[in-house]
């Protein structure tokens, strides 16, 4: 975290980005995030989902929540847990470039890119990873292990017939 605080606070010296966190994912590490950056800052929170419990993004991306400030000529710092079709991010972008922000990049903790459905230009990024379920942090399966202090990959315990991906469920390790 501290080095994407710190390349964070050079990109927008002298500024005051809004950063917003996509919940819940991202809630740990935002919060760990915007303590590592030297600059005054606004913070809003947006709430979509597109897993519904399941392992596989559905494809369709829904917001239960919005941010309650205006972004128009506003620096605005998008940060998600993880990009991994790259759909939901796509889709937030769209809908924030819209709000007419003077910039608008992404922090993300971790990517996924063989996963990329869509391409995202990710300005801040903290980890890339495998193509692997990752629960703790802040990341769940279905609404659980998102208080694990750590990464740890969610394994198969069924194997996956065609076009499935598996039943998940128990641990293969953790994600250092």
């Amino acid at each position: 975290m501290q080095a994407l605080g710190r390349a964070i606070s050079r990109d927008y010296a002298g500024r005051a980005p809004t950063l917003i966190c996509v919940l819940k994912g991202a809630s740990l590490f935002f919060a760990d995030l915007v303590r590592a950056i030297e600059l005054p800052v606004e913070l809003e929170f947006i709430a979509v989902s597109s897993y519904a419990g399941a392992t596989e993004s559905s494809g369709e991306v829904r917001i239960s929540a919005d941010v309650t400030h205006p972004l128009a000529g506003r620096d605005v710092v998008l940060v998600e847990d993880i990009v991994d079709t790259g759909l939901t991010a796509a889709f937030l972008l769209d809908l924030l470039q819209a709000r007419g922000p003077r910039s608008l990049a992404v922090c993300t903790l971790l990517e996924k890119p063989s996963r990329a459905r869509t391409r995202v230009d990710i300005a801040y990024r903290g980890f890339v990873i495998d193509d692997v379920f990752v629960v703790g942090y802040g990341l769940d399966h279905a609404e659980r292990w998102r208080n694990l202090p750590y990464l740890g990959v969610v394994r198969r315990t069924t194997p996956p017939g065609p076009g499935r991906r598996g039943r998940s469920g128990g641990w293969r390790r953790p994600l250092r």
